[in-house]
């Protein structure tokens, strides 16, 4: 059968790549067109677009890049038509993707799967109208979310989290000790405070520095910088300034796996981080903090925004966002889990009871048979 895939932005990139091999597993004859990226690619199939000229983010860039937004879309809308799959597969990034699924159920007969949902639960609820419109069928990667669907009578398939899958994954083959991480990039052997600052350059340029100028006075830790993707190491040494710290670039994992600590911006990172057990801080700086937290308590409807929080439906770390992210509060909260050693295996016990509530790793597989099985009927 043929497959279309849709992502915007590396995790995407990650978590599709992982559902075409288990498609291929299920369909050894599986063809694959896609909006992706490098780790799709190596999959096989035909890269029409790269992530990297679909991810803008922010109400500026995308006006900036509304030009360019509206071609890629005309474009995927006219190549979807004319390669006619067995099917389209959406891939979180539901700004660009609800469109084409909306052109897709409107204009040809090719079903359209969602795997990894929209987060309408947190805002912009109004849009599951267009779901259940548009979408034949959705999987979701987050438990609480087959709840929030059933509310609104629409049933998911709830298959697991990849991120589960992807870390027992890793940590299955990579034996590394924190000596030999040490020695292999040249540190110093203190105990790391792993700093993840986003994947994009407005959250670095936002959160890199505070993070920076929190853990700087922490001298008993080496500071490590998980370098994103497609970000050149000089933009970070704008933000670095004096401070003392390494940057290691594709090896997040390898880090997480020796951190003893992590300041972590919202998103996918927060889980990743939990599920290696190590203590972390959210953090998340706006400019014009107090609106956007004014905002945010009258558009969002969930208390959290990490998923760590959102899965364990409470307070398990601590997320200093918009006006609450500011240095001193990071370093209060760094000085509890360094120092507060029940503060510190309270939110490890916490870890381990989200994880329980994930389940068990093989979501991609489940997915992806539960996919071929709905297309074969």
């Amino acid at each position: 059968m043929k497959y279309y895939l849709i992502v915007g932005e590396a995790s995407g990139d990650l978590h599709a790549s992982h559902l075409m091999a288990a498609l291929r597993e299920e369909d050894p004859q599986a063809e694959f067109r896609f909006y992706g990226g490098d780790l799709m690619e190596k999959i096989g199939g035909t890269l029409v677009k790269h992530y990297r000229e679909l991810a803008y983010m922010g109400f500026i860039p995308v006006l900036l890049h509304l030009r360019t937004i509206f071609r890629n879309m005309r474009l995927c809308k006219a190549d979807i038509a004319t390669w006619n799959p067995d099917v389209v597969i959406l891939v979180d990034y539901p700004g660009f993707n609800l469109d084409i699924a909306k052109f897709v159920h409107a204009k040809t007969q090719i079903p359209v799967f969602y795997y990894i949902s929209p987060k309408i639960w947190a805002w912009k609820e109004y849009r599951i109208k267009n779901i259940k419109r548009d979408v034949n069928e959705l999987f979701s990667i987050l438990p609480f979310e087959v709840e929030f669907f059933k509310k609104h009578n629409y049933p998911i398939h709830y298959v697991g989290n990849p991120t589960v899958d992807e870390v027992v994954a890793f940590q299955a083959t990579h034996k590394e000790t924190v000596e030999e991480f040490a020695n292999r990039h040249n540190l110093n052997g203190k105990p790391i405070i792993a700093l993840l600052a986003g994947s994009r350059k407005q959250e670095i340029k936002d959160n890199l520095p505070l993070m920076l100028r929190a853990a700087a006075e922490f001298t008993s830790h080496t500071l490590v910088l998980a370098g994103a993707p497609g970000i050149d190491p000089e933009y970070y040494k704008e933000y670095i300034g004096q401070h003392q710290v390494n940057i290691v670039f594709g090896e997040t994992y390898a880090l997480l796996q020796q951190a003893d600590v992590a300041l972590v911006t919202s998103g996918t990172a927060t889980l990743e981080t939990a599920l290696f057990r190590v203590p972390q801080i959210v953090c998340y700086y706006t400019g014009m903090g107090w609106f956007v937290s004014l905002l945010r308590r009258m558009v969002l409807k969930v208390k959290f925004i990490s998923l760590v929080n959102l899965i364990a439906g409470k307070e398990i770390v601590k997320e200093l966002v918009a006006d609450g992210m500011k240095v001193e509060n990071v370093r209060q909260e760094l000085t509890r889990i360094l120092r507060e050693e029940d503060y510190r295996a309270s939110m490890l016990q916490e870890y381990s009871h989200m994880a329980d509530a994930l389940g068990a790793p093989g979501a991609p597989t489940k997915a992806a048979r539960e996919m071929v099985k709905i297309l074969k009927k």
